[in-house]
């Protein structure tokens, strides 16, 4: 077997002092066997437009920029084969890989901004 560790995170991003959005991600954690689909389930609210992360945090290393949506088509692919479908209408942006391995044993983060800063890390957070 093959456990993923996504710690649930309801985190509030406050940038420039007037705007606030909130995420959360349903899951504790997720069990999948080696070359089963995995899903990791990420919801956002927002009263304006938003740019939703993914990050990841391999054991024993620091946190890794997997993917962002910015515009365009709404299926965005990162690194490793994972991708994520942001649905507006849902307010989602949900992580998916179809066939998981040994090595995507890891914590995930979902994480959202107003801004489309110029390096994806660069993020101020207020829990």
């Amino acid at each position: 077997m093959l456990l993923l560790l996504v710690p649930v995170l309801a985190v509030i991003f406050v940038l420039g002092g007037t705007r606030a959005q909130s995420v959360t991600q349903l899951d504790g954690q997720v069990t999948v066997s080696e070359e089963a689909p995995v899903l990791l389930k990420c919801n956002y609210s927002s009263s304006v437009s938003v740019y939703p992360f993914w990050y990841v945090r391999y054991p024993n290393q620091g946190l890794q920029f997997l993917l962002k949506y910015v515009s365009g088509p709404t299926l965005v692919k990162g690194i490793k084969g994972f991708e994520a479908e942001i649905k507006k209408s849902e307010s989602s942006f949900h992580l998916k890989k179809s066939s998981a391995h040994v090595s995507d044993a890891a914590e995930y983060f979902c994480a959202v901004s107003d801004t489309v800063p110029e390096t994806a890390g660069e993020l101020n957070t207020n829990p």
